[in-house]
C-alpha cells in the first residue's frame, strides 16, 4: 500500500488555513458519499413506495411545537396548498435523486448542495437545542458540504468520466467551466 500526505492551503477573506491530508483519506471521503447516498435513497424510496407522504402536518405543527425560530415560515408554507404539493413531491423524489447521484457519483456537487439545503430545512424544522445547537441534521448538512468540497464524485464515480467527456475536442469542464460547480 502506497500512501503519502498532501499539503492543503486555502485563503478566504484574508484568513489562511493550512493542513496535511493523508492520501488514505480518499476512502473516507468515498465512504461519506456512499453513506449519505444510501441514507437518502432509502429515506426517499420508503416515502415514494408508501405513496402517502404529506408534508402539511409536519410544516404546520412540528416547528411551532419545538420552538423553531422560523416556525412562522414553516406554518405559512404548510398553509399554502401549492407549496405543500411541491414539498410532497420534492422531498421524497429529491431524496431519491440525491441518493442516486451520490451513490453513482454523478452530478455529485449538485446532489450534495440540495442535500445540504434539505438538511438545513430539517435542522430548522426539527429544532431541538436542549443539548446544544449541533444535532444530527446539522452534522449531516456538514457531511453534504464536505462531499461537495472534496469533489467526491471523482472518487470511483461517474463525475470523473463526465468531466473528461470531450466536446469539440475539449474536456467538458474546460469547454464549460461552470460544470465544475455541479460535477465533482
Amino acid at each position: 500500500m502506497v500512501s503519502q500526505e498532501v499539503q492543503l492551503r486555502s485563503t478566504v477573506a484574508g484568513f489562511t488555513a493550512e493542513g496535511r491530508l493523508h492520501t488514505l483519506s480518499v476512502w473516507f471521503i468515498l465512504a461519506l458519499r456512499l453513506m449519505m447516498g444510501v441514507a437518502f435513497l432509502q429515506s426517499g424510496a420508503s416515502k415514494v413506495l408508501a405513496g402517502d407522504f404529506s408534508a402539511a402536518g409536519y410544516l404546520q405543527n412540528a416547528p411551532p411545537a419545538n420552538g423553531s425560530p422560523v416556525a412562522d415560515l414553516f406554518v405559512a408554507m404548510g398553509n399554502t396548498p401549492a407549496l405543500v404539493e411541491f414539498a410532497n413531491i420534492a422531498v421524497p423524489w429529491g431524496e431519491v435523486l440525491i441518493g442516486l447521484g451520490l451513490i453513482v457519483g454523478g452530478l455529485t456537487r449538485l446532489a450534495a448542495f440540495w442535500g445540504a439545503v434539505l438538511m438545513l430545512m430539517f435542522y430548522l424544522g426539527n429544532w431541538e437545542i436542549s443539548h446544544g445547537y449541533i444535532n444530527g441534521d446539522f452534522a449531516y448538512m456538514l457531511v453534504f458540504l464536505s462531499v461537495a468540497a472534496f469533489g467526491a464524485g471523482r472518487i470511483l464515480g461517474l463525475d470523473a468520466y463526465i468531466e473528461q467527456y470531450e466536446v469539440d475536442g475539449q474536456p467538458l469542464v474546460e469547454r464549460y467551466p461552470w460544470t465544475a460547480y455541479i460535477l465533482g
